[in-house]
């Protein structure tokens, strides 16, 4: 049995397939404890995990991607270390993105991307989306009408998700097919985020995207036309200025990569829920105003984004813990969306609980996921229509054991939670 309070989360492989005994460990010593290894300040609780990310000020997402890796490129000094992480920003991991982003470049990078999620353009990705859900089952769906069976991630949701994702961005039609085959199976760059072997995270690992956005953008500037991308390349600031092009390239391509992930992570979670507590396909189909809020609990239940870090940039106080600028805080999003102070019972699956919608999966503040309605839009129209089309989904006990004796693993990361693998077998319905 693991001692947990020896374990390095960041290495620790058993860790990384289930941390939930782990920070229910932490959460026990205080929601605000600092782990042995690496000094880094773990937070656990629902309650001060918002109030870090509400606090811009005190903590700097400078080093939301690598946290501990690599270690910090300065010594800090004094109690207010602006200065010094302003002047050292460009050696951090994917510096230009704007997920490491703080004010007031984090408003202006956002307010480009805000050009382009905007209501007209998330109705027609979902229009489109719902064309699409169809066409990825018609894949995986035997036409002659027989029982099927799949692998969930490679054959559903990756593809799913990079197409959707494709199509929001306004990848024109005659390229998709490229960018299905570089993006739909392996994660931009071939640099696992968050690996557990103690590597940093490159300083840009999405540098295929970045290429492939600034050709069309420089393109579209030159001659725009009535398109998703000539709208995009010819956005300004809210003062008005134009931005260069990588400034409008960077949202772009994040909001491309993290989607992917997030989705996918997010739809199998949902259909594992499916396969696991089959109660609940029956239930769904007969009341799908009820599908949004199971979409909620998989994602409370299994955030695809265990943890992000800040940076304390001034020396402060966090549930009752003194926090000198410096330190390195890891804010633990799937044990805060299991705090027991915030929501009962927090390791069961409840969908009808009522404060389900409170969880941060998303994160809170001036970094919550900006794809985060476009995630939820795609996890309600697969199960919807899953459902419809499937009288009954399973989960392939040849791979995952039976119910009761499950056999799932998860990405080895300490920084994202998704499954490897999501075997399902399935019965189409009688009607389409």
């Amino acid at each position: 049995m693991t001692d947990l309070a020896s374990v390095d989360y960041f290495s620790d492989p058993e860790i990384s397939q289930d941390p939930y005994a782990y920070w229910d460990y932490l959460r026990e010593q205080g929601p605000v404890f600092r782990e042995p290894h690496y000094g880094v300040v773990a937070v656990t609780g629902y309650q001060e995990v918002m109030a870090a990310f509400k606090d811009h000020d005190s903590f700097s997402a400078v080093n939301a991607i690598g946290g501990p890796f690599p270690p910090l490129p300065f010594e800090p000094e004094g109690d207010d270390i602006s200065e010094q992480i302003e002047a050292h920003r460009h050696l951090f991991p994917i510096h230009e993105h704007m997920v490491v982003m703080d004010p007031p470049a984090h408003e202006r990078a956002r307010s480009l991307l805000n050009k382009l999620l905007t209501p007209r353009r998330l109705k027609e990705n979902e229009e489109y989306m719902w064309q699409l859900v169809d066409s990825q089952l018609d894949h995986i769906m035997d036409p002659s009408g027989a029982d099927g069976k799949c692998e969930f991630l490679s054959e559903y949701a990756k593809p799913f998700a990079t197409s959707a994702i494709i199509d929001l961005l306004g990848v024109p039609d005659e390229d998709r097919p490229e960018f299905l085959a570089a993006l739909g199976a392996e994660q931009p760059g071939g640099t696992r985020v968050g690996a557990l072997d103690g590597e940093p995270v490159g300083l840009d690992p999405l540098q295929y995207l970045d290429d492939k956005f600034a050709g069309y953008l420089a393109e579209r500037r030159r001659e725009p036309r009535e398109d998703v991308l000539s709208g995009m390349a010819t956005a300004v600031y809210p003062d008005g200025s134009t931005p260069e092009l990588l400034e409008v390239v960077k949202p772009a391509t994040f909001l491309f990569a993290a989607g992917q992930e997030t989705v996918t992570k997010l739809l199998s979670a949902a259909v594992q829920g499916l396969g696991d507590r089959p109660d609940y396909q029956q239930l769904l189909r007969e009341n799908p105003d009820r599908i949004p809020t199971f979409i909620e609990e998989s994602l409370r239940m299994h955030s695809p984004t265990k943890i992000d870090f800040r940076l304390v940039r001034k020396s402060t106080t966090l549930g009752g813990v003194h926090l000198k600028a410096g330190t390195i805080v890891m804010l633990c999003l799937g044990a805060a969306n299991r705090d027991p102070r915030k929501f009962e019972d927090p390791h069961e699956f409840r969908p009808d609980r009522k404060n389900v919608r409170e969880h941060i999966a998303f994160g809170r503040g001036i970094h919550t996921c900006a794809g985060a309605p476009l995630a939820r839009v795609e996890g309600q129209i697969t199960v919807r229509r899953m459902l419809e089309r499937m009288s009954d989904i399973r989960i392939d006990e040849e791979f995952h054991g039976p119910a009761g004796d499950r056999r799932y693993a998860y990405d080895p990361t300490f920084l994202l939670r998704g499954l490897t693998e999501l075997h399902i077998e399935f019965t189409p319905a009688a009607t389409r």
